[in-house]
């Protein structure tokens, strides 16, 4: 017992060391010049943009979440479940705070940084790319700070209660998904009704540059860089990294092996629930010490770079990985095994997870760079106008689902040869120990691209611009890897809570498919994805819409502002347009995620809600890396013209692929990400409404 507790404080204490380098950074950042007068200004509007939209969305569900915890409080619960009650409700509203604590931070750093890579750039590529990063990895670190924080002091104050403990802590990943259902949807909305009504309204019809401040747009689209894909993207991956070790934690707790009696078995037990905390401890370490290799003074050497940390911190994360499963020796027993499993299996499956999220992370950035065949291909159909490059990017997408895919089916069924589902569990958490940089990598693309617009309102220099648009251009291709690497961790996570969920379930439910009740499920839960996307595309367009309306009338009713001559826009009523339309619109995606399992198990019971889940994750993969690969390739086929080939800007093939982009926006920054959190949200409200099910 004091083995486990020497364990958890030592996984704390790194998970409190990666806190204090987040904050280490930011004050670095924050001592950077911030640039003149003007530049100044035009960041203040969307730093108070930003603060606006998550004050307000923060106040909305504040409400969800104390009715929420309110009623997993006084929820039918016993000794033994351990699924409903007040300590279940804490962890709730644990999870919850820290998701919203770090996807507030991550934006208030990023929408600082900008102003200040700008000004680097002035200077040196090499200078910006240094504020840039830092920024992302203050996201990162702060992510997984808090997470591992979180589920290390539940995980030490739980343990007296006995039984499977780990239940109680699963609230706070609940609490987690709750946040990021909303933070992701609402974020996704926001930004990209202001970027597509800006684009439709500011190039296509005006036929003004991007981040042009005569757009009236403008702020409101960066305002959404920040709060989509920085704090959205944060609260995405927090609840992928928590619930990833809580799910491994809940399983290690059933496959202990069975011929261990006393202080051995509860050894061993506590070994195999400690495990995924103390790996990715090592993976904040590994994380950490990655950050230092991302330096690039050369354009060509900019994606190198990046990379080049991110497989640094996964070639740490290997090294550690072996030396802590050499110490702690986790040897599960799966179910139908007929012995224990050696615990090189375990670290086996930890590097496959960790291998397959590298590959299917630049098996993305294939299918949506804009210096590879599929986007350039894209960018050819252009040319005979949008019908074609829409047509040609549905293609893409739909082709790109299928290497990850495979991929993913094998690393299930490796691991699963290797360990059983406990295998499968780790090599989720083997994919995400590295979040610290890899989130890092991920969350500088929208301090980058907010870098660039600033150059552009701000009228910078030319060289000032060439720099910026190349951050902005890597940080692209890194988003890209960024949301191929959330669907695979997505998948796999989702797969293991859906364990937790049979294992809960109990034995006496029947999950096969020759049942019934398995199958209606399964159709009604693969049903769920598109509809939970059509919510989401519907939203986008109806506040799009709007957007659009108020740029073309400051455009008609100020003298002088669409052709520079005369008055000011007025940013901030597209900022209250956004703000309001992502708030309104996000609540009917959100409730169909939380009452959908909970209606479907009172309704029929618990072997219809496993058929839901299985269909959902099945069909959610499929949808989420379809629109994400596919409006990946339209955003980088509309930069591939952009950048001077084909016509270039203000061509009618430049306009054909910015049309293809405003369709893609929506795919691959609001429908697509959301979906990851559909996949894990459905398990686990299912596991924690399990005692109400029929």
């Amino acid at each position: 017992m004091a083995t486990y507790y020497l364990w958890n404080v030592l996984s704390l204490v790194i998970a409190a060391g990666a806190i204090f380098y987040a904050f280490t950074l930011f004050k670095q950042i924050m001592l950077k010049d911030p640039g003149d007068e003007l530049m100044q200004k035009i960041a203040k509007a969307v730093q108070d943009g930003g603060k606006a939209f998550l004050h307000a969305e923060y106040k909305w569900l504040a409400v969800f979440v104390v009715v929420v915890f309110v009623l997993i409080g006084i929820g039918p619960h016993d000794d033994k479940a351990q699924f409903l009650g007040w300590k279940t409700a804490f962890a709730f509203l644990l999870g919850s705070t820290s998701s919203a604590v770090a996807g507030y931070f991550g934006m208030y750093c990023a929408t600082r940084a900008a102003v200040r890579t700008t000004q680097a750039a002035k200077t040196s590529l090499g200078q910006a790319l240094d504020v840039a990063f830092k920024s992302g990895t203050v996201m990162g670190m702060t992510v997984v700070g808090l997470g591992l924080i979180g589920i290390t002091v539940l995980m030490m104050i739980y343990k007296q209660d006995g039984v499977n403990f780990v239940n109680y802590v699963l609230g706070f990943s609940f609490g987690a998904s709750s946040i990021a259902l909303f933070a992701r949807v609402g974020g996704g909305i926001y930004t990209k009704a202001a970027d597509v009504g800006g684009d439709l309204v500011g190039k296509v019809e005006a036929g003004i540059p991007e981040d042009d401040p005569r757009n009236p747009a403008v702020i409101a689209d960066n305002v959404g860089d920040n709060v989509g894909d920085v704090a959205g993207m944060g609260a995405d991956l927090f609840e992928s990294y928590v619930g990833a070790i809580i799910s491994t934690a809940i399983i290690g707790f059933e496959v202990v092996p069975r011929a261990l009696t006393g202080d051995a078995q509860t050894s061993a037990m506590m070994t195999l629930m400690t495990y995924p905390i103390v790996l990715s401890a090592i993976g904040i370490v590994a994380s950490f010490f990655g950050t230092f290799r991302v330096k690039a003074d050369d354009e060509s050497k900019l994606s190198q770079a990046l990379f080049g940390g991110l497989i640094a911190a996964s070639a740490l994360l290997i090294i550690g990985a072996a030396a802590v499963t050499m110490i702690m020796q986790p040897q599960p027993h799966p179910l139908g095994r007929a012995d224990v499993v050696s615990h090189w299996n375990v670290f086996g499956s930890v590097v496959i997870g960790l291998v397959v999220g590298v590959v299917i992370g630049k098996v993305t950035e294939y299918y949506t760079s804009e210096k590879m065949a599929p986007a350039q291909t894209i960018a050819q159909q252009s040319q005979t106008g949008a019908a074609t490059n829409i047509i040609h990017g549905l293609a893409t997408g739909m082709a790109s689902t299928w290497i990850p895919t495979i991929l993913l089916a094998l690393a299930i069924w490796g691991c699963n040869g290797l360990a059983g589902m406990y295998g499968i569990c780790v090599a989720a958490v083997g994919m995400l120990s590295t979040l610290g940089i890899s989130l890092g990598v991920d969350a500088y693309g929208p301090v980058a691209d907010n870098a660039g617009g600033l150059a552009e309102m701000s009228h910078q220099p030319p060289e000032v611009r060439k720099r910026t648009d190349s951050l902005d251009a890597t940080g692209n291709t890194t988003a890209a890897i960024g949301k191929g690497f959330a669907i695979g961790s997505a998948a796999l996570t989702a797969l293991a809570l859906f364990s937790a969920y049979k294992v809960a379930a109990g034995k006496e439910v029947d999950l096969s498919l020759d049942n019934a009740d398995v199958v209606m499920g399964l159709l009604v839960g693969a049903m769920l994805p598109f509809v939970f996307s059509s919510m989401a595309m519907k939203a986008v367009g109806k506040a799009a819409n709007a957007m659009v309306e108020e740029v073309r009338r400051q455009f008609r009713e100020i003298p002088g502002l669409k052709d520079g001559t005369g008055g000011e826009a007025d940013y901030a009523r597209c900022v209250d347009i956004s703000t309001k339309g992502a708030l309104r619109e996000m609540l009917a995606p959100g409730l169909l995620a939380v009452l959908a399992p909970v209606a479907m198990g009172m309704l029929f019971g618990k072997a219809a809600v496993g058929g839901l889940l299985g269909g959902a994750t099945a069909a959610g993969v499929m949808m989420a890396l379809f629109m994400a690969n596919a409006g990946g390739a339209w955003d980088n086929a509309k930069k591939y013209i952009e950048a001077g080939h084909l016509g270039g800007k203000g061509s009618d093939t430049h306009k054909a692929a910015v049309t293809g982009d405003t369709v893609g926006d929506p795919f691959k920054d609001t429908a697509g990400p959301s979906i990851n959190i559909l996949m894990m949200f459905l398990p686990i409200a299912s596991l924690i409404a399990r005692r109400v099910f029929t």
